[in-house]
C-alpha cells in the first residue's frame, strides 16, 4: 500500500495474502472478524524480520543484537501509545484482553474491595468481562450488579445510573462494542457519569479499536484494554492502558524475571512502572507486530471504516429480509459491522456447515457470551463481522449461501 490514504476495500485486501486461499475448494469469503482478524503482509514481514535479524531477549543483554531487540520493543510501545493518545508509561504489554482483565482484577481491583462492594457489569458482557470479577467478587465478598439491556441490544441507562449513585459500587467494566450484538455503548457519557460517583471505569476495547478510531486521553476511563489478534496483529499479544494515578496503585500480578529489583530469600523488592507488571520473558515479536498493524492503519482513511462496515451491514440485511424465521440480534442505530442471528426451525451449526461448503467462514456458538444467549433465548446463534477487507461481492455470496442453505435446513 502506498503512504497515500485511502480506503478501498478492494486494494485493501491484496494486502493480505491469506484472503486469497480457497476455503472447500471456494474462493475464500472471510466473516469472522469479531472472532480475529486477518494479518497484511507488512505484520508478517516485520514478524519475519525480528525473528530473522534482530531475535533477542530484552531488558537484559549489552550486545547490539539484544539493543536492536530492546529499541524495537520500546519502540512499539511508543507507537501503540502515541495511536491511542496516552504515556508508553501507560502501556502494559500482555497477552490479550483476557489476560488483562484478569491482570486489572487482580492487581488494582482485588487489593481494594471488600465485603459488600459492587462491582457493576452488563448483560452483553463476554467471558473475559464476566470471570474474572466474578474470582474476585468471591474472594473478596463483593457483589455483581448486571445492568440488563432492551430488546435492541441497547443498555438500560436508566437501570445504569441507579447502580453507579448506589454508595456500594466501586467499579463498573463493560465492554465498548458487544461482540455479538453490535452495540456501540455510550461510553464518553458513562465515564462522566461513573466518575461523577467515584466508581472506577474499565472498558473492554476488544472490539472497538479494529473499528473505531480511540483517543483514551479524551476518553479519561481508568484501563482499556485490547488484544492484538482482533486488530490485525499477531495472537498472543494484548494492551492494558492504566492511568498512571491507577498504575501506582498496581501490585505485581505475577513474580519472575523482569519484574524485580532485588531477590533474596528474605524477601523481594518490586521494580517500578510497568515493568513490574510484565514478568518474565515478553512476546517481543508480538509487540512489535502490533506496532505494525498500528503503522499499517494509519495509512488507511480510517475514518471510513466503520461507515463502511455499516454498509455491509445494510446490504447484508436488504439481500436476507425475505428469509422466513429470521431474526437479527442487536438492531441499534449505528452498531458495529456484526449480523448475528438466528432461523427458526434452523440450527447454526448445521447452517455454518453448509456455509463453510461454499467458502463462506462465519461463526456460530454463544460467542463467549453464555448470559446474554440467555437473555435471547438462544443456546447459540449465528454470526457474520465485517472488517475492512470484505466488499459488497462477500456480501452477495455469503448471502445468496446463506439462502440456498435455509432452502435445505428448514
Amino acid at each position: 500500500m502506498s503512504d497515500r490514504k485511502l480506503f478501498d476495500p478492494v486494494t485493501i485486501r491484496k494486502d493480505f495474502p491469506i484472503l486469497s486461499r480457497k476455503n472447500r475448494g471456494k474462493p475464500l469469503v472471510y466473516l469472522d472478524n469479531a472472532a480475529t482478524t486477518q494479518k497484511p503482509q507488512s505484520v508478517i514481514d516485520a514478524l519475519s524480520s525480528y525473528y530473522s535479524q534482530n531475535n533477542s531477549n530484552v531488558h537484559r543483554g549489552v550486545y547490539e543484537l539484544a539493543e536492536d531487540a530492546e529499541n524495537l520493543y520500546r519502540s512499539a510501545r511508543k507507537t501503540i501509545a502515541d495511536w491511542l493518545h496516552v504515556n508508553p508509561e501507560e502501556i502494559i504489554f500482555t497477552r490479550g484482553a483476557t489476560e488483562g482483565m484478569n491482570l486489572i482484577s487482580r492487581s488494582f481491583a482485588q487489593p481494594m474491595l471488600k465485603q459488600g462492594d459492587e462491582i457493576i457489569l452488563t448483560e452483553m458482557e463476554h467471558h473475559a468481562n464476566i470471570v474474572p470479577w466474578q474470582m474476585v467478587a468471591k474472594e473478596t465478598g463483593a457483589e455483581i450488579k448486571v445492568v440488563p439491556l432492551f430488546e435492541d441490544g441497547s443498555l438500560d441507562l436508566n437501570k445504569l445510573s441507579e447502580h453507579l449513585a448506589s454508595p456500594k459500587s466501586v467499579l463498573l467494566s463493560l465492554c465498548h462494542v458487544s461482540n455479538v450484538l453490535g452495540t456501540v455503548n455510550p461510553i464518553e457519557r458513562i465515564i462522566e457519569e461513573a466518575h461523577q460517583n467515584d466508581v472506577k471505569v474499565v472498558i473492554d476495547g476488544a472490539q472497538s479499536v479494529p473499528h473505531l478510531k480511540v483517543d483514551l486521553r479524551a476518553l479519561g476511563c481508568d484501563f482499556f484494554v485490547f488484544s492484538g489478534h482482533k486488530l490485525f496483529a499477531p495472537m498472543g499479544i494484548g494492551v492494558v492502558y492504566a492511568q498512571s494515578s491507577n498504575l501506582e496503585k498496581m501490585s505485581p500480578y505475577q513474580g519472575g524475571g523482569d519484574m524485580i529489583d532485588q531477590v533474596s530469600f528474605n524477601g523481594t523488592t518490586f521494580t517500578t512502572g510497568v515493568q513490574r507488571l510484565e514478568a518474565g520473558t515478553p512476546n517481543v515479536g508480538g509487540a512489535i507486530g502490533l506496532a505494525e498493524a498500528v503503522k499499517y492503519l494509519e495509512k488507511i482513511d480510517f475514518s471510513r471504516a466503520h461507515p463502511h462496515e455499516k454498509n455491509l451491514l445494510s446490504l447484508t440485511r436488504e439481500h436476507v429480509r425475505e428469509i422466513p424465521g429470521l431474526v437479527e440480534h442487536g438492531t441499534t442505530p449505528d452498531k458495529a459491522g456484526v449480523f448475528c442471528f438466528s432461523i427458526d426451525g434452523v440450527h447454526p451449526h448445521d447452517l455454518a456447515t453448509l456455509l463453510d461448503a461454499e467458502g463462506i467462514a462465519t461463526r456460530t456458538g454463544h460467542h463467549c457470551c453464555q448470559p446474554l444467549m440467555k437473555r435471547l433465548g438462544h443456546e447459540a446463534t449465528a454470526r457474520a463481522s465485517f472488517s475492512i477487507y470484505n466488499t459488497d461481492e462477500d456480501v452477495v455470496r455469503f448471502t445468496s449461501a446463506l439462502k440456498r442453505a435455509v432452502s435445505i435446513l428448514a
